[in-house]
């Protein structure tokens, strides 16, 4: 059976490329509502005319529909989320092949994995192979900015499932599955000093920008590799002229945790900073956006079944514990046995070398309809 679909999916490798290209050039930054709708009508119909199934269009007004696909009955079903915007502003990146390498705005991240979660399914379909459970596959459009709208979605149909397969790049050319996702929290910082001529009245002023500085090395010490804890001060602004001292500056703050218990010890210290200089009032906002997913022994079942998946279609498959976060993060914090990095092989992740490898397509979706037709 497993040859059979291997065999399928090579057969119809370029087809798969084919719709892999048209995909990309429907190019979908996230907070452009008008592109985002236009390549999510592009995916509905290559729904519609690869797997002959409809779709449940979820409405949003700010940021792109969501899209929801059924195939297959049955009350026990497996959730599989892809997400189809991207971090790249229209045009900003040209689709191009180099030998066995595709470069293109969100090819990796993650409409590869999209293609092939589709095409495995559809080898399954026209092999007429019986499917255990029934599938759903939600493909959400906000994504890489937090699945600010998407995330009630996700969490309800996950609650519904046996089981989570997202199709989100694998690590690398490795191929590695993701069973380990750091959490991923985001807060600001805001300042407010007192401002005075910087030559004339100096000592009345109060940096604001001073404080500032002081309060980046209190954050960035908060960093711990041991526990795979970092702190990163990503951006900052401040102050109005080089004449005055600055009233007011802002920094945002990323932070990345291993464990639920280090994102509330981090956290509390973050949201409760204290002013250094006198005179200063700062306001801290913020907290963490997505949970870590930390690997559990339902993780390490989901991935040591699909390693003998693998295993049998002659693939080299190892598991990683990854910094970035995904959907992944949501799923697993609610105790549902979920497994990443199913998507496509390749490398430059939000990098302008954003790439697949061509030839990685078919065996991954393959990998992907055998991991489906086991569970």
């Amino acid at each position: 059976m497993e040859k059979t679909v291997n065999s399928y999916l090579y057969d119809h490798e370029q087809a798969m490329l084919d719709d892999l290209i048209e995909f990309v050039k429907k190019e979908s930054p996230s907070y452009e509502k008008k592109l985002v709708d236009e390549c999510g009508t592009y995916l509905s119909q290559l729904f519609q005319s690869r797997l002959d199934v409809g779709y449940e269009l979820i409405e949003e007004t700010k940021v792109g529909n969501h899209l929801k696909f059924t195939i297959g009955e049955g009350e026990q079903q497996i959730l599989i989320i892809g997400h189809f915007d991207t971090v790249w502003k229209e045009g900003r990146l040209k689709l191009r092949r180099e030998g066995n390498k595709l470069y293109g705005p969100g090819i990796l991240d993650m409409k590869g994995g999209i293609i092939q979660s589709l095409w495995a399914i559809k080898a399954i379909q026209e092999l007429k192979i019986p499917l255990k459970k029934k599938i759903v596959f939600l493909c959400n459009s906000d994504e890489e900015i937090g699945s600010i709208t998407s995330k009630e979605y996700i969490e309800e149909e996950a609650k519904k499932s046996e089981a989570v397969l997202v199709a989100e790049p694998a690590e690398g050319y490795s191929g590695a599955l993701k069973t380990a996702r750091k959490g991923v929290g985001a807060f600001t910082l805001k300042i407010w000093g007192r401002a005075a001529h910087a030559g004339s009245h100096h000592e009345d002023g109060i940096n604001a920008i001073e404080e500032l500085a002081r309060q980046v090395i209190v954050l960035q010490e908060l960093t711990n590799y041991e526990k795979g804890t970092t702190v990163n001060v990503g951006t900052f602004t401040g102050g109005s002229g080089t004449n005055v001292v600055p009233e007011y500056a802002e920094a945002k703050i990323d932070l990345r945790v291993t464990s639920k218990e280090e994102a509330e010890r981090a956290t509390d210290i973050i949201l409760n900073l204290n002013p250094i200089l006198k005179g200063i009032k700062l306001e801290v906002s913020g907290g963490i956006k997505r949970p870590p997913m930390v690997r559990t022994e339902q993780t390490k079942e989901l991935f040591e079944c699909a390693q003998t998946i693998a295993g049998e279609l002659g693939i080299d498959l190892e598991e990683a514990s990854v910094g970035g976060g995904s959907d992944a993060n949501f799923t697993a914090a609610i105790g549902i046995p979920t497994l990443d990095g199913l998507g496509a092989c390749g490398k430059g992740i939000h990098a302008e070398y954003e790439h697949i490898q061509i030839d990685k397509l078919a065996e991954r979706a393959s990998l992907f309809a055998n991991l489906l037709l086991r569970l």
